[in-house]
C-alpha cells in the first residue's frame, strides 16, 4: 500500500527537523576540531557603541517613519519651512481666520511678511482693518510667528467706465455743464 499524500504542513515539519540536524552536525564537528565561537563583550570594543539588531518597544530613528514626518524633516534641512508655511495661508485660510471672515475674504499674496487680503465689499475691508491684529494673532498661533507680519487689506475695485457701453470717445459728455 501506498502512503497517503503529503501535505504543505507535513513538508515544512520535514525541512524544519533537516535543517535542525545539519545545524547540531555542523556544530558537533566544530567542537570535535576545537573551533569556539568568539565570546562577545560589552560594547563591541574601541568606543564604538554596541548596535542592537532589532528597534525594541521604544521609538527609534530607524523605525518606518510617516509621510509628513519625513516631508517636514526635509523641508526643514533644505530652508523650505518659510515658503511652505506661506503656502499655508492659502491652503487653510478657511481654518486659519473662521469661516465667516473666509466667506468675504480672500488672501492674494504674501511676500516678505506681508499678506495682502481682498474683501467683496468696502465695508468688510474696513472690519478686516479693525480686526488685523486679531487676525494676525490667529495666522501666528497657526502657522508660526514671523509667517505674516503685516495684512494690507483693499476692497473691490470700481468699474472703469473707459471700456464699455457707457464710453464716449474722445473728450467725452464734459460739454454739457455749462
Amino acid at each position: 500500500m501506498s502512503d497517503p499524500p503529503r501535505r504543505g504542513a507535513d513538508l515544512a515539519r520535514d525541512a524544519l527537523a533537516a535543517a535542525r540536524e545539519a545545524t547540531a552536525a555542523r556544530r558537533a564537528a566544530a567542537r570535535a576540531a576545537g573551533v569556539r565561537k568568539p565570546v562577545r563583550r560589552g560594547g563591541g570594543g574601541l568606543g564604538r557603541p554596541r548596535r542592537r539588531g532589532w528597534s525594541g518597544a521604544g521609538a527609534d530613528e530607524r523605525d518606518p517613519q510617516t509621510l509628513g514626518r519625513l516631508a517636514s524633516r526635509l523641508s526643514g534641512d533644505r530652508g523650505w519651512a518659510p515658503q511652505l508655511a506661506g503656502g499655508a495661508v492659502f491652503g487653510r485660510w478657511v481654518e486659519l481666520v473662521g469661516a465667516e471672515v473666509a466667506e468675504h475674504a480672500r488672501p492674494e499674496s504674501l511676500r516678505d511678511g506681508v499678506l495682502t487680503v481682498a474683501a467683496d465689499s468696502t465695508a468688510w475691508a474696513t472690519q478686516l482693518r479693525l480686526l488685523q491684529r486679531q487676525l494676525i494673532g490667529r495666522l501666528a498661533a497657526g502657522l508660526g510667528d514671523g509667517v505674516v507680519t503685516t495684512m494690507r487689506i483693499h476692497g473691490p475695485a470700481a468699474p472703469s467706465w473707459r471700456r464699455g457701453p457707457r464710453h464716449v470717445s474722445g473728450r467725452g459728455p464734459r460739454d454739457t455743464y455749462g
